[in-house]
């Protein structure tokens, strides 16, 4: 039949798209890894890391010296006036200096202060927001390697179906001809086998979906997947465990903890603002004039040193609306962080129920195919003595398709589940995993650009 030469090469392109010739199997492990090492989702936000990391040592720079070395060439004349010999007279001067100057704050009131810790507080807010991402993209990458897997599996499945609805439409046709069945029962095992037709290329769909994002968050395509994993104890006992674990290691709690601590610390630079600034300055340098009527002299070595105090009075209200914004700010990042512990808490505890429910329903659903898998056999022979009908062959076969797609899917919740709970724990991370791969890090970065010599020095790759 048509259908059927379709069908078959239908699935060997499948089959040779997730399964390539000769290709070595990838584990979920490897798929994770190459993942984490490639994906530009981690890489731009290491590289936010490392950006706010900057505002620290910009901050800091607000207590350091500022040393400067400048140097100017001054060319004047004048014009005009009447001399002895009754003309015009021009005059000339060229003056040359060169110097070094000097600025410090000495006291701003603890404003330098608190904004140095909310930079920090920023910067640990941008490292909680790249293990956040790390922790997203591992779980696509499962979500996208169990897809593969499953769909894999559904097109496998439903190819069989189709087989068997087939045969079933022949041996409907082949009793009609003989006079032992009816047309009623060849249009039942036709439609059966449209719709058997029609829900496996909805499976091809899905495998192709599957994998284009597999390859996406993976950076190539899927080959000779396997879905064991060892969590090498990593899966929490109980939901109480689980909990506090998010508590205390989950990224976005903790990125939501260092926010209120960016909050108070801009809370503190706006009421700093309102206290007084003492200043220092000086200079010193070498001036030297040529022309005019004073000739060559060596050139003078010249300087000075000030101290300038600033009290703000009045400043049109800007300082009092900073303070209450920064007031309302540090409410607001409270008020987020309980929002986001909640949001945290919901992911643990509906992570943890679709684990309970997935390995109840692979049980469930192994006990129902194995039922179904008899009462097919049982029915078909029924059938072929004449005790039941095409349509009961027809429903027990559809039966006993459903509780295979019934186990499959349950099998790939299980494993999604599984990680969506250590997620959601705080523990999914490519070290806790122990993948074999180089932990992206800021933290050396960062250290480095917090030297106040760093512009004299080169900042490290990684």
């Amino acid at each position: 039949m048509f259908y059927s030469r379709v069908l078959r090469a239908s699935v060997v392109a499948l089959m040779v798209a997730a399964v390539p010739v000769g290709a070595k199997a990838e584990s979920l492990r490897e798929a994770l890894a190459s993942a984490y090492a490639n994906n530009p989702n981690i890489t731009s936000a290491l590289l936010a890391v490392k950006s706010s990391a900057e505002d620290i040592a910009i901050r800091k720079a607000g207590k350091l010296p500022t040393v400067g070395i400048g140097a100017t060439i001054a060319d004047n004349f004048s014009l005009g006036g009447s001399t002895l010999g009754g003309g015009n007279g021009v005059t000339g001067s060229q003056k040359a200096s060169v110097g070094v100057s000097y600025g410090q704050n000495l006291f701003d009131n603890g404003l330098s202060d608190a904004q140095i810790e909310q930079a920090r507080a920023l910067t640990e807010v941008a490292e909680q927001a790249m293990r956040n991402a790390e922790q997203n993209v591992l779980l696509d990458v499962v979500q996208a390697y169990m897809g593969v897997i499953r769909d894999t599996q559904l097109v496998k499945l439903r190819s069989d179906n189709v087989n068997f609805l087939q045969a079933q439409v022949k041996s409907a046709n082949d009793r009609l001809d003989i006079g032992e069945g009816t047309k009623l029962d060849v249009s039942q095992a036709q439609t059966s086998l449209a719709t058997g037709i029609a829900s496996y290329k909805a499976a091809i769909a899905s495998l192709q979906t599957s994998q284009a994002s597999y390859e996406r968050w993976v950076g190539h395509k899927p080959k000779n997947l396997s879905q064991d994993f060892n969590f090498r104890g990593m899966l929490p006992k109980s939901i109480d465990t689980a909990l506090k674990g998010a508590d205390t290691y989950h990224p976005a709690i903790l990125s939501a903890k260092a926010a209120i601590r960016a909050a108070q610390s801009g809370t503190d630079a706006a009421q700093a603002a309102f206290g007084p600034s003492i200043d220092v300055s000086g200079n010193i340098g070498l001036a030297q004039s040529f022309g005019g009527n004073g000739g060559v002299n060596s050139p003078p070595l010249t300087g000075g040193l000030s101290l300038s105090l600033s009290i703000p009075i009045y400043a049109g209200g800007q300082l009092g609306a900073t303070v209450r914004k920064a007031n309302i700010g540090q409410m607001k990042s409270e008020v987020d962080a309980q929002a986001t512990r909640d949001e945290v808490h919901e992911a643990v505890v509906t992570a943890w129920a679709t684990l309970q429910n997935s390995v109840a329903q692979i049980d469930a659903a192994q006990q129902a195919l194995d039922a179904a898998g008899l009462a097919l056999d049982a029915t078909v022979q029924s059938r072929d003595v004449g005790q039941s009908t095409t349509l009961d062959v027809l429903d027990a076969q559809a039966t006993v398709t459903s509780a295979r797609e019934a186990l499959v899917q349950a099998t790939t919740s299980r494993i999604i589940s599984s990680f969506a709970l250590v997620a959601s724990s705080g523990k999914l991370s490519a070290q806790d995993l122990g993948l074999p791969v180089a932990i992206k890090s800021a933290a050396k970065y960062t250290a480095t650009v917090e030297d106040v010599w760093q512009e004299l020095r080169s900042i490290p790759d990684e």
